[in-house]
């Protein structure tokens, strides 16, 4: 698939999904012991999905495929602001810790809607 893109680290919804796990990663270590296992363990699943989802899109050489993925990486990465809510909830992050992990977020979603857009015009 010729997308303009050399490797997938070079999709600026990729780059962003990475610093956005990267902070998920930091913040979530805070979390109680008790939600070592649960809330911690979601959150962080559903952050390494993004940018393990545009990778793969990316490998997979079809545009449909690709963008199918982007999907999934969409939906991960609004799971993660859901989980986000749970934990201001439960009082393990702050509101201005909340408010800006949940702008981040948005601006991977933004991105990743960006890259379909994007992948759709190649299509075509």
């Amino acid at each position: 698939m010729n997308d303009g893109y050399k490797s997938f680290e070079d999709i600026k919804a990729w780059q962003l999904g990475r610093d956005f796990r990267n902070k998920i990663y930091n913040v979530s270590k805070k979390f109680s012991k008790e939600e070592l296992d649960a809330l911690n363990q979601q959150i962080r699943k559903a952050a390494v999905s993004i940018t393990a989802n545009i990778a793969e899109g990316y490998g997979r050489y079809s545009f449909q495929e690709n963008i199918n993925f982007c999907r999934i990486a969409r939906g991960s990465t609004l799971e993660v602001l859901d989980h986000l809510y749970t934990a201001l909830d439960q009082k393990y992050i702050t509101q201005e810790e909340f408010s800006f992990l949940y702008n981040e977020g948005r601006k991977v979603e933004k991105a990743i809607n960006g890259y379909i857009y994007f992948l759709k015009g190649q299509k075509n």
